[in-house]
């Protein structure tokens, strides 16, 4: 062989070498991804596992129907989940409403108005403060207040803390969407007699759903699963989907199983949305 065969088979004998380093890190990859997924859903519909077996010895809807409210045992430990759904579900839409009725005029005025870097700067961290510090502390403080106002063990409670929860996503996202849309736009309808008002109506707003779309998804996902300030001010007369979960996590795994799957449905939903809407330039607009 010549020594161009032999740099040929180095090269192709380097190539394979390439080629199996990635396909095993993509599949231990998606090993630690849905290994946990896969577990949940068989625990959701085991009846019977006890070590040493790999699989459940018996199997069966038992847990899924009793979470649902279909039927009813008391030997299971299961409860209907329903209810607490519903309340979760009902929290998130009002949440999304409220959040994003705020945070389309601040991330329109952080975008477009003159406002000094520094200033706009100022602004967006505060809308991060939240996040910034440890969420207990946070929330117990909150509590604190709300007791004092009559807020704690109340939906409208809850509802302000995932306002607060919220916000930090709706207000960035929604400014990095509006920077990225460029003004000629605007101001081209403003030439031709547009208010200012018309033209974000009719030109800014339609451009910008997208990023619009994929903030509501974001403060909706956030506020479905939001654990820590519902248990700080909406105990005991609160019961959301995550709180269930918690209550039944270290006492009936089948139950926690399904109540975790019910939770993955939406997010894993929505998430698809937000792949289809959210661009890399509405991302990247409050850089420029």
């Amino acid at each position: 062989m010549n020594k161009k065969g032999v740099f040929k088979d180095i090269i192709m004998k380097k190539s394979i070498f390439k080629k199996t380093i990635e396909i095993v890190i993509f599949v231990v990859f998606l090993f630690f991804l849905f290994t946990p997924l896969f577990s949940t859903i068989i625990w959701s519909v085991a009846l019977v596992w006890y070590w040493p077996h790999t699989l459940p010895q018996k199997v069966g809807f038992d847990y899924w129907l009793q979470a649902l409210g279909i039927t009813k045992s008391l030997t299971l430990g299961a409860v209907n989940v329903v209810p607490a759904f519903l309340l979760s579900l009902g929290i998130a839409i009002i949440v999304v409403i409220i959040t994003m009725a705020i945070a389309i005029p601040a991330g329109y005025a952080l975008a477009k108005l003159k406002i000094p870097a520094l200033l706009k700067g100022m602004i967006l961290i505060l809308f991060l403060l939240p996040r910034a510090f440890p969420q207990q502390p946070v929330f117990v403080n909150l509590m604190l207040m709300f007791n004092k106002i009559g807020l704690t063990g109340t939906v409208s409670g809850v509802i302000l803390v995932h306002l607060v929860v919220g916000l930090v996503f709706a207000v960035w996202i929604t400014a990095s969407t509006f920077s990225s849309i460029p003004p000629e736009l605007e101001e081209a309808a403003r030439s031709v007699g547009a208010s200012r008002l018309k033209a974000f109506l009719k030109v800014t707003l339609p451009l910008s759903a997208p990023g619009l779309i994929a903030s509501s998804v974001f403060v909706f996902l956030t506020s479905m699963d939001e654990f820590t300030g519902t248990f700080f001010v909406g105990l005991p007369f609160v019961t959301t989907l995550p709180m269930t979960l918690y209550s039944a996590s270290g006492s009936n795994i089948q139950f926690a199983s399904v109540t975790a799957i019910l939770l993955l449905i939406p997010s894993i939903f929505f998430m698809i949305v937000i792949q289809k809407f959210l661009k890399a330039e509405h991302l990247g607009g409050m850089g420029g």
